[in-house]
This record gives C-alpha cells, structure tokens and sequence, in this order.
C-alpha cells in the first residue's frame, strides 16, 4: 500500500464523505499500513473536522428543538444516521440536517425555529425539493414536506404514525422506522439520479445489515418482506432494487441481505438497469455522470 496513489484517493474520499472512516481505518487497524505521512495527516485532519463540525451542528440542532411540543417532525439522513449507524459521530460527515414536517406543521416549525435565530437565506440553494432552508450562519436546516408522489402520497402519513422517537432532541423530533429508512434513502439516491457520495451506499449497507456495530433504533433485522411490499405500495421497486444491487455489489459480503431485499422485477428492466445505472455507479474513482440522468429519475423514482 505504501505504493498506492495516495494523493488522488486522499481527494476521492473526501469527497465521497468517506475520509473520517479511512483515518480511523487507516490508523486503528491498518496501523498506517505504509502510507506517507501527507496522506495520514490530512486524514487525520478531516476525521477531527468532522468531529467537530457534527458535534457543533448537532448540539445546535438540539438546542434549537429541544422545547418543540405537540407535533411530529422527523429527523432524516445523515443527521438521523450519524449515531444511529455509526460507533462513532465523526464517522459520518453532517452536512446539514433534513427535516421531514406535515404541511400544516411547516409554519409553526419554521417560525419556532427562527425563535432560535434560523432565517431563510435567499443564497442557500433548495436542497431537492425542499419547502424552506433556513440557516443561522452555523447550521443549515431544510425542511421536506413531501417525499412520495402525489399517486401515492396517502402513503406518507404512515410514515409519521411508525416513525420512532429520538429522546435526545426533546419529544417532537423522531425518526422513520427501520424499512421506511431504508426506502426513503433508496428514494432519494434515485432522485438524484444515483449522483450521490459514496457515503450513502455506506448508510444502505447498515441499514440492510441491521447496523450490528451498535445497539439503537435500526439494529435489527430487516423484514425483508414488508420492505418489498411497501416498496411496491410506494412504487418504487426499481429504485429499492438499483440500490440494493449496488450495495451487493460494492460490498460482497452482504450479499444475502441485499438479495434478500431486491424486489422481483422483468428481466428486461433488471439487463437495463445493470447495464445504465448498476454497472455504471460501482466504478469506483471516475465521476459518475449517468447519460439522460432525468430520465433515470423517473424512471427509478415512480409515483415519486
């Protein structure tokens, strides 16, 4: 390893938020494997960056929310999946935090949170849809109210009503159940087109595994069964199996659980999606850029 190109994978993990997991690999049980110091250290540097840039997001996040009552707001990504899936909160990279409100909840949510001085900021992009992005200069906060399509938005009120409770950031804030997490991350990386970092076929790959490194809300198995049939109900059972065919394939050894989760689909759809999508997104290092990716997104995403 003392050989590998060292320079260039600094730069690739960075930027597929994967640079705080190769320090801690690299250093905790590779002991340096030969690698320059150059490399170990500016590793190193972004492992203690993302420390303490999750630690001062999430504390303020908790503060900002801790007194909201009387509602249901959920907690979503890499904010709900830094210390449910991870040993440790630097692990995975929080580059803001998603929130998923009721319509009708979004004004006293957004007006709770300018209580704490969150305010709109015009030169804050819309993060995929969402209905507002406030920002206290810190923190950025985007708040969802829709993910399913409006075919099948009945769906998402059962998405609330199983949702699980996160203690930590006072009564209000929760986070959706172990198989609606699994769908909505299956859902978000088609949306864009599966132009994601590889960060978030880490995130799949524990959420599938049932997180085994801790004990918390998503370390369980997964019922498989039910995952496929609310994929279905959502209509998204292409997207369910795209991800979960790159996960199987990005990491052999959950190939049982990631089979286990792929619906049935016409061979035909399975040989286009390896082919276009599949095959083009396991290639580890290039830019991933999918030809007609809007037409990816529809196709992947359905009633979504």
């Amino acid at each position: 390893m003392a050989q590998a190109p060292w320079d260039a994978y600094v730069e690739w993990a960075i930027a597929q938020g994967l640079a705080p997991l190769a320090a801690y690999n690299l250093e905790y049980r590779l002991a340096g494997a030969g690698a320059p110091e150059s490399a170990r250290d500016r590793l190193l540097s972004v492992y203690q960056g993302s420390l303490n840039d999750n630690v001062m997001k999430l504390v303020n996040f908790k503060r900002a929310v801790d007194e909201l009552e009387d509602g249901r707001v959920l907690l979503l990504g890499a904010a709900s999946f830094a210390e449910s899936l991870y040993p440790h909160v630097a692990f995975r990279p929080v580059p803001d935090i998603q929130l998923w409100a009721q319509s009708d909840d979004l004004p006293r949510l957004v007006e709770f949170l300018r209580q704490s001085e969150f305010r709109g900021d015009s030169r804050v992009d819309r993060v995929r849809g969402a209905a507002a992005v406030l920002s206290d200069r810190r923190t950025e906060i985007a708040i969802f109210t829709h993910f399913l399509g409006e075919r099948v938005r009945a769906h998402e009120k059962g998405v609330f009503e199983r949702a699980l409770p996160v203690k930590v950031y006072g009564p209000s804030i929760f986070r959706p159940s172990h198989e609606d997490a699994i769908l909505l991350l299956c859902l978000d990386q088609a949306k864009a087109g599966y132009e994601v970092p590889m960060i978030s076929f880490v995130d799949l790959r524990e959420l599938l595994s049932g997180a085994s490194a801790l004990v918390g809300s998503y370390s369980k198995p997964v019922d498989f069964e039910r995952l496929k049939q609310r994929a279905s109900e959502w209509r998204i059972d292409r997207a369910l199996y795209t991800s979960a065919s790159i996960v199987q394939r990005l990491f052999p050894e959950l190939e049982g659980a990631a089979q286990s989760a792929k619906p049935t689909l016409r061979a035909s759809t399975q040989r286009l999606l390896e082919k276009w999508v599949i095959a083009k997104v396991v290639q580890l290092g290039p830019m991933r850029i999918l030809r007609g990716t809007d037409r990816w997104r529809r196709l992947l995403a359905g009633g979504s």
